[in-house]
């Protein structure tokens, strides 16, 4: 869905089960963002994570008759166990890219009754991008990828 105050901005609020350290560590740990990250019957592979600003957050995706799609990105923010900024505008140390789709934000809080809140967000610098994110099925993928989560998070 759109954000009604910030213009270009999708995103999706999810309430998750786990505790917020197994989530963190869903986002953070390379084995287990794979077994997440795509929807499927999508796979993220390659899964490269350097947890710090300007370290590269890598991955390509796979699709069910051997399409890759390659991400390659950089951690802008890291607060631990709270949230995460990244963006494909630039290579690990910062080094920009001839073309950028957006810059992702995660925010984890906790719940009253030991749930993760999570709001992920997926910012675009004009309509045109936003746009596009819509029709490859932001909402559908990225909820599919939370449910997905979820399960993983509560096996942890």
């Amino acid at each position: 869905m759109r954000h009604p105050d910030y213009p270009f901005t999708l995103f999706i609020e999810r309430t998750l089960a786990a505790p917020r350290s197994k989530v963190w560590r869903c986002w953070t740990e390379p084995e287990l963002l794979e077994q997440w990250y795509c929807p499927r019957p999508w796979q993220a592979r390659e899964v490269e994570l350097n947890l710090k600003p300007g370290g590269r957050f890598n991955s390509v995706f796979h699709g069910p008759q051997g399409e890759r799609m390659p991400l390659t990105g950089i951690f802008l923010e890291i607060v631990p166990q709270e949230r995460l900024v990244f963006t494909d505008a630039y290579s690990e140390g910062f080094f920009p890219r001839a073309e950028s789709f957006m810059t992702g934000t995660v925010e984890l809080s906790d719940t009253n009754d030991g749930k993760t809140r999570m709001i992920w967000c997926a910012r675009h610098a004009s309509e045109e991008t936003i746009k596009q994110h819509i029709e490859m099925g932001f909402e559908q993928g990225w909820n599919a990828a939370a449910d997905q989560l979820d399960e993983l998070a509560a096996t942890l």
